[in-house]
């Protein structure tokens, strides 16, 4: 082999390594290099495919080259480890961190609120509406949810959801339930939720749950009807439709296991989801002596031993409301 010969295949040597090292040099200044994307919310399904993926990333203006972006992946086979699902994607993000997020499965997750004192019935229709989720499901049990706010990713099935309440109201029962007294007149758990979905409906004020459920459980100690306006409520609508207007006697006299008027005890079955605190007030009551209540005219009650200091009470009320109506 002759000297020139030689020379030329080192000159073409180096260069190639020379190119090389360029290419190289300039694909890792790429991956590094914030690329000029708005941030972007991309949904990825299951089984897409990563010509789909790179795509979607194009057409978001998320890369504005997407072939090397691709072959990276191939060759390096983090393909696979990219995760479906939804992922909010910074502005300005290198193709490096773009990988990142993409196999770090950290998806946005959704929030769902039950609220204190909603119905079963009411949740569901909420979550059959909420096209975030997918799936049927069916009413559950009344006052088998814990009223908080769950976070869930999109294409979440709803009965997934619904079975993560329970176990999250399941839970929170069996805490209050374990720290009881001694002479508690509740029999079962059931019974707790009974009452605290009662309580709940009763007051919006915190401060109030303990001496509401007060009240309750010393009707229930002397067998006295416990007489509770939502009870009549819940038999009237089913937890379904408000009713929009006021009680009337005739309403005190329908013909239902939850009109406490009539019957005595609890009703057969929570007449909505009631939140940590009305489950910790009826365990946790205030000790009074306290037998009836009425608003007060300021969002709040006033609370009475005897009938006859609660018949003075009922007539303030009476007066107030009568002001207000006025007005």
């Amino acid at each position: 082999m002759s000297f020139k010969y030689k020379k030329a295949i080192i000159f073409i040597s180096t260069l190639s390594l020379l190119s090389l090292s360029l290419f190289v040099a300039g694909v890792a200044y790429w991956f590094q290099h914030p690329q000029k994307n708005q941030q972007q919310i991309i949904f990825i399904e299951k089984g897409t495919s990563l010509s789909e993926i790179t795509s979607q990333l194009v057409r978001k203006e998320i890369l504005g080259f997407s072939l090397l972006f691709k072959v990276y992946l191939l060759c390096t086979g983090e393909w696979r480890e990219l995760k479906a699902g939804e992922y909010l994607i910074p502005s300005h993000v290198t193709p490096a961190q773009l990988i990142h997020i993409l196999k770090s499965g950290e998806v946005i997750l959704h929030p769902v609120t039950v609220i204190e004192g909603e119905t079963s019935h009411h949740l569901t229709q909420k979550l059959l509406k909420d096209a975030r989720f997918i799936g049927p499901c069916t009413v559950p049990p009344e006052g088998s949810l814990l009223p908080e706010t769950y976070h869930f990713p999109r294409n979440t099935e709803r009965k997934q959801i619904i079975r993560r309440m329970q176990q999250a109201m399941k839970k929170a029962v069996a805490k209050f339930w374990a720290e009881r007294s001694k002479d508690c007149i509740l029999q079962t758990p059931q019974e707790l939720v009974s009452l605290a979905s009662i309580v709940e409906k009763e007051t919006a004020l915190a401060k109030e749950r303990p001496l509401v459920a007060t009240v309750f459980l010393n009707r229930l100690k002397i067998n006295m009807p416990l007489q509770a306006d939502p009870t009549i409520l819940y038999a009237l609508t089913e937890g379904k439709d408000p009713l929009n207007r006021e009680l009337t006697r005739a309403d005190l006299k329908i013909e239902s296991p939850f009109n406490t008027y009539l019957l005595f005890g609890l009703p057969p079955t929570p007449i909505a989801n009631p939140g940590i605190l009305s489950l910790r007030a009826v365990i946790h009551p205030k000790a009074a002596p306290y037998l009836y209540f009425v608003a007060d005219g300021t969002g709040g009650h006033v609370f009475a031993t005897t009938l006859e200091e609660h018949q003075l009470n009922h007539k303030k009320w009476r007066k107030i409301r009568a002001e207000i109506a006025a007005d």
